[in-house]
């Protein structure tokens, strides 16, 4: 699969999807924390399934042709 993701967005996926995830641990310790596994694993695959479907794309590496 074809990454989609800059290097910015995947950055900052990464910390946003972290900072969700420690509420499972710290301050008011909810299960919905688990949520930001979803951006954390966009952020660090590269990939995200929602810019597949849209057609967007924040890499600015050029599209391979198949």
């Amino acid at each position: 699969m074809q990454r989609n993701e800059g290097t910015i967005d995947r950055v900052l996926r990464t910390i946003v999807g972290l900072g969700i995830l420690s509420l499972v641990f710290v301050g008011p310790q909810t299960a919905w924390g688990w949520l930001g596994l979803v951006p954390l694993a966009t952020g660090l695959l590269g990939v995200c399934p929602a810019y597949s479907l849209l057609g967007i794309r924040t890499c600015p590496a050029p599209r391979q042709t198949p």
